[in-house]
């Protein structure tokens, strides 16, 4: 791999980008769920993205966003959800649902040019807050999304059964 940045396209989804979208679902799913959560079916990108992901296109409550090589080909993603407020939660809320880029790409400061796409979004939708989860254990996604301005808000704790 060269020291050099890679040339990528931080851009909306289009409906040409859903296969590029399932395959780094599906990279997601597979490196960070499917080694940290053995509750999710990890074959949920590519049995369930395709559709899930053309209905997000036009929904003005989610956004897909891509990470493109300037060909077309998807190297990362975030996907985003809005929250409308509510009686106990009286603020909107921008969730991102996912991200991923792929190992290659990691320290082109895709990740960041991503959140920052993300943030301008949940602005514009006029959203009060931006949130993201991570796995506990997923300690460089934590330091990650901490050196993008977020921190600690909760912690869930889980027991199979």
């Amino acid at each position: 791999m060269s020291d050099e940045p890679h040339e990528v396209i931080v851009r909306r989804a289009e409906k040409a980008d859903i296969e590029g979208l399932v395959a780094c679902s599906s990279a997601l799913f597979a490196e960070d769920a499917g080694t940290r959560d053995p509750g999710v079916d990890i074959n949920w990108p590519r049995e369930q993205g395709p559709q899930r992901f053309a209905s997000g296109l036009a929904d003005p409550n989610r956004l897909l966003l891509v990470a493109d090589r300037g060909d077309g080909e998807v190297v990362g993603y975030l996907t985003g959800t809005l929250v409308e407020p509510s009686a106990m939660r009286p603020v909107k809320v921008a969730t991102s649902v996912g991200m991923y880029v792929r190992p290659a790409y990691r320290r082109d400061r895709i990740g960041g040019r991503l959140v920052d796409a993300f943030r301008v979004w949940a602005k514009e939708s006029g959203a009060g807050s931006v949130q993201v989860t991570a796995y506990a254990s997923n300690t460089e996604a934590i330091r990650f999304y901490e050196r993008n301005g977020f921190a600690s808000q909760s912690v869930t704790l889980e027991a199979a059964l």
